[in-house]
C-alpha cells in the first residue's frame, strides 16, 4: 500500500477508456475461468473506468467487493488499490473485485462531494446491470483507504441506491469531515492547511450543517452496514481519535463492527496489510447475509 503517496499527490492519473465487454451469458456454469478486465467504461468522462476479476466457478451467489482508492479525494488512481485487490483475491478466491475510477474533486471543474457520489453509484449500477454477463450476483461490500475509505462509508451509510451493499471497509479513512480542529490544522504531509482540501471535496467552506452532511459519523445509525475499521495510532494525516470515536458511535447503536489499532502512520508495512486483508475478508464472510 502506498497510501501516503495518494495523499502527498505524487502520483500520476491515468485512465483509459474501453468498450464494454462482451461475456457470453453463462450465470451458474461452474465451469467458468477466472477472467481479469481493465478499464471498463462506466460512463463517459476519462476517469468513468474500472478493473474488474471475476473469479473461476462463478455463479449468481458470488459477491462483490468495490474498492475505492484514497488521495485526499483529488489524486489518486484506482491502480493505487492493486496490491489490496491481488491480496483480497488470493484470500477470498470466490469474490469477484472492482476497483474502480472516480472524478477527482476540483473547484476548478466544480467537482465534489455530489459528483463523486455520483460515480460510485454509477459504477455500482453499471456492474449491476451486466451482473448476468459477468456471472455474479449483486451482493456488495465496499471498502477504501483513506479519502476512499471515506467515501466506502459515506455512500454506504447514505446513499445505496440499489440496496444491495452489505458492509464496508474503512482503512484509515476521516469519518468526521465536520471536524473544526482539524479542518483548522495545518499538515505538512498534506502540503497546506487540510481546510482547503476539505473545502475542495465538499464544495464550500465551514459550514457545520453541510459538513455533517458528508461525515460517515453523522450519518450512521442502527440500520447501518456492518464496518470494520483499521487505523495506525501514529497517523500523522487523519486523526486516529475519529475512528475511535466512530466505533463508538456503532457500538452504540448495535451495528455490528470490529476495530484494529497498529502501530503504524498514515500506511501499513506488508505484515501490517496482511492481517487487514484476511480481518477484513473474514469480517466481510461473516456479515454477509
Amino acid at each position: 500500500m502506498k497510501n501516503v503517496i495518494y495523499l502527498l499527490c505524487l502520483l500520476s492519473m491515468v485512465a483509459a477508456c474501453t468498450k464494454e465487454p462482451v461475456i457470453k451469458n453463462t450465470s451458474g456454469n461452474s465451469s467458468l475461468k477466472d477472467t481479469s478486465m481493465l478499464n471498463v467504461s462506466y460512463g463517459t468522462h476519462s476517469r468513468h473506468v474500472y478493473d474488474i476479476y471475476l473469479p473461476a466457478k462463478r455463479d449468481s451467489s458470488t459477491p462483490i467487493v468495490l474498492l475505492i482508492h484514497g488521495g485526499a479525494w483529488k489524486a489518486g488512481q484506482k491502480e493505487d488499490m492493486n496490491d489490496i485487490a491481488m491480496r483480497i483475491k488470493n484470500t477470498w478466491k470466490n469474490a469477484a473485485i472492482v476497483n474502480m475510477n472516480y472524478r477527482l474533486a476540483s473547484n476548478a471543474l466544480n467537482i465534489h462531494h455530489t459528483q463523486i457520489m455520483q460515480d460510485i453509484e454509477n459504477c455500482i449500477g453499471h456492474v449491476n446491470s451486466l451482473k448476468n454477463t459477468y456471472a455474479i450476483g449483486n451482493k456488495l461490500v465496499v471498502a477504501g483507504a483513506s479519502a476512499g475509505g471515506h467515501l466506502a462509508m459515506i455512500y454506504a451509510y447514505k446513499y445505496n441506491t440499489l440496496n444491495n451493499i452489505q458492509c464496508v471497509g474503512n482503512i484509515f479513512g476521516p469519518s468526521i469531515i465536520s471536524d473544526w480542529q482539524w479542518y483548522t490544522s495545518t499538515n505538512l504531509w498534506l502540503g497546506g492547511n487540510v481546510g482547503n482540501i476539505l473545502t475542495e471535496y465538499v464544495g464550500q467552506t465551514w459550514d457545520t450543517m453541510a459538513y455533517k452532511a458528508v461525515s460517515p459519523y453523522w450519518n450512521l445509525d442502527s440500520n447501518s452496514q456492518a464496518t470494520i475499521t483499521f487505523h495506525g495510532s501514529l497517523d500523522p494525516i487523519v486523526p486516529v481519535y475519529q475512528s475511535q470515536w466512530l466505533k463508538g458511535k456503532l457500538k452504540a447503536n448495535k451495528v455490528a463492527n470490529e476495530y484494529h489499532e497498529y502501530i503504524a502512520f498514515h500506511s501499513f508495512d506488508a505484515t501490517q496489510t496482511t492481517d487487514v486483508v484476511n480481518k477484513m475478508v473474514a469480517f466481510f464472510q461473516k456479515h454477509l447475509k
